[in-house]
């Protein structure tokens, strides 16, 4: 059930929020590992009347040094948005989430001062929730054993967790949810997330071109770097007068009629024309029907998208909504 949260950016002073029953880490994804660590932290949360909160980063910190590096390679993809992060952890039951700028002067922090000026001081830390393998500070100095020590001086708590296994014994891995996205693997990705792949944005006005061969479209704007392969699918989306409706997408640069590159979510809803500029839409992605492609001609972009059509409703007709 979700409820209300409040983002702090760059870790607010503490006395302007409640004492914390705290988690760390990036949460790509909230997948079903997370979930099970984010449950964790609200019970513990209820019964030592703190809040369940999170500490996260923007960029991805293996974003900041891969850049920093000159190794743009190595810059991880995005499985979602701020605002889907924060809409997830909300609905886990966290009530605090503090963003904090990943940059130079973050990264130069002594172990140390982490846990003092961030912990303790901004963060208001009463009780701690990390891996074994939790390292922090400059140079990844600090661990679990300096937070253990610290916390008696300043008053927390520490627990720690092990690696959290799915049914196969493996662990959950934000990593392996990403390569499934990148294969257009939406039931691997389900069976991580504990539901469809959703991506949400306000719909902006396009080119229409769309509505003038048939297939008018709400147009999104992807984030940078999203995890999710380029191509056509199957989807439904909430946030249009109460329903969830059927409809088919597609993700990408639309090389047959664009040429600058950025990426657009397109969404054609089936049966039914609806007026949605500047509406905040999901749309959740069901089945991956063809990848990306490049047409010699208009005429020929038709036909593909009438057979997508085609697609979609089997689809619907056999899955339902």
């Amino acid at each position: 059930m979700k409820n209300t949260i409040n983002l702090y950016r760059n870790a607010f002073p503490a006395s302007q929020q409640r004492a914390s029953a705290l988690t760390i880490g990036n949460f790509d994804g909230v997948h079903l590992g997370h979930q099970q660590l984010l449950e964790r932290v609200v019970k513990v949360a209820s019964q030592k009347n703190l809040a369940p909160s999170v500490m996260t980063f923007l960029p991805h910190p293996r974003e900041y040094f891969a850049l920093r590096e000159q190794r743009p390679e190595l810059v991880p993809t995005r499985i979602s948005s701020l605002r889907d992060k924060v809409t997830a952890l909300a609905n886990a039951g966290i009530e605090q989430v503090f963003l904090n700028r990943f940059n130079n002067k973050f990264a130069s922090l002594s172990a140390e001062q982490f846990i003092e000026d961030i912990l303790v001081r901004r963060l208001n830390t009463k009780w701690l929730y990390v891996g074994v393998d939790f390292r922090f500070g400059n140079k990844r100095s600090g661990n679990i054993a300096l937070l253990r020590d610290a916390s008696s001086h300043f008053g927390f708590e520490v627990e720690t967790l092990e690696d959290v296994l799915d049914a196969q014994n493996q662990r959950y891995s934000s990593t392996e949810l990403r390569n499934a996205l990148a294969f257009g693997d939406l039931d691997r990705a389900k069976s991580y997330l504990g539901r469809p792949y959703e991506i949400s944005g306000h719909v902006i006005h396009g080119k229409k071109l769309g509505r003038t061969i048939g297939y008018p479209t709400l147009n999104i704007r992807a984030m940078p770097r999203c995890a999710l392969r380029s191509g056509i699918y199957v989807v439904s989306v909430k946030g249009l007068d109460g329903q969830i409706l059927p409809g088919i997408a597609s993700l990408g640069v639309r090389p047959t009629v664009e040429s600058d590159g950025k990426v657009l979510l397109e969404v054609h809803i089936l049966d039914k024309t609806v007026s949605a500029y500047g509406k905040l839409i999901t749309v959740a992605f069901l089945h991956h029907v063809r990848d990306e492609e490049k047409f010699p001609n208009l005429p020929t972009m038709i036909d593909a998208i009438r057979n997508d059509e085609r697609i979609a409703r089997n689809y619907f007709a056999v899955h339902g909504l």
